[in-house]
């Protein structure tokens, strides 16, 4: 199959992909209302998604900053929802018909084909949260929701790599509420996921789940981000791409291979 991958930053963790008639969104956000108590008001209003109509969605877990119900129900009377087979009872039970996947088991959808691999979540085995791996038109991108640092990068590299762009939380954020408390980061800062996308074999690591929200002391961000991440990835030999929302992400140059 011919054609060319496209990649766009929605708010906060979203990312759009399309390849040819098929569009992806990947933990996209509109309403940030149930978000207010904990992580605070968002730093200004978040673009309107108004996707056409057959459009999918995938989900790397169940925080209600990556599953906005209100609007997946929403994309859901056309297209389909994927998730994780673990918490796929939670959006049944919800009204939503979800298609689960087990883990490395890979689904077409459309185009692309979409993958499931490990990602660690750091509230625990009650938060199930996956990374998602999309290849097509010869290209392979992955997004890691807001993972924490962990061990199998360099698995998912030798097993689904190497990715032209990896999409990575960057903010790094000490987290204070629902009765979890720790004095460390708990989501990669950008240097940790600089790290990340050099062990994934990455081309490019794209910063997701930042600047946004900063609400003291229960949700706190990195300082200085944005320029770290540059700083790292310049040191390490990655390409950084700090994307606006609602544009493109550049792909690294190369003609992609058709996808057999």
């Amino acid at each position: 199959m011919t054609g060319t991958l496209h990649l766009r930053r929605l708010a906060w963790a979203g990312v759009e992909v399309r390849l040819g008639g098929t569009r992806l969104l990947i933990d996209p956000l509109q309403h940030a209302e149930p978000l207010v108590a904990a992580l605070g008001a968002p730093r200004g209003p978040l673009p309107p998604i108004d996707p056409p109509a057959g459009t999918h969605v995938l989900l790397t877990h169940l925080h209600p900053d990556h599953y906005d119900h209100e609007l997946v129900a929403r994309l859901a009377d056309t297209g389909t929802v994927g998730c994780h087979a673990p918490i796929a009872p939670v959006p049944r039970e919800a009204g939503l018909h979800p298609v689960p996947q087990d883990l490395g088991s890979p689904r077409r959808v459309g185009s692309p084909t979409v993958t499931p691999v490990t990602s660690l979540d750091w509230r625990g085995g009650e938060s199930d949260q996956v990374a998602r791996v999309v290849e097509g038109a010869g290209r392979r991108i992955i997004h890691c929701g807001d993972t924490m640092w962990h061990g199998d990068w360099w698995r998912i590299a030798r097993e689904h790599g190497p990715f032209d762009v990896a999409f990575l939380p960057v903010n790094g954020v000490v987290a204070k509420f629902e009765g979890y408390e720790a004095d460390v980061p708990v989501t990669p800062t950008p240097e940790h996921a600089v790290e990340a996308a050099a062990a994934l074999g990455a081309s490019t690591a794209c910063a997701i789940h930042h600047g946004l929200f900063h609400n003291p002391p229960t949700y706190v961000e990195q300082p200085d981000i944005e320029g770290r991440f540059l700083r790292a990835a310049a040191a390490r030999g990655v390409t950084a791409a700090l994307v606006a929302e609602g544009e493109p992400v550049p792909l690294p140059v190369g003609s992609p291979e058709p996808d057999v």
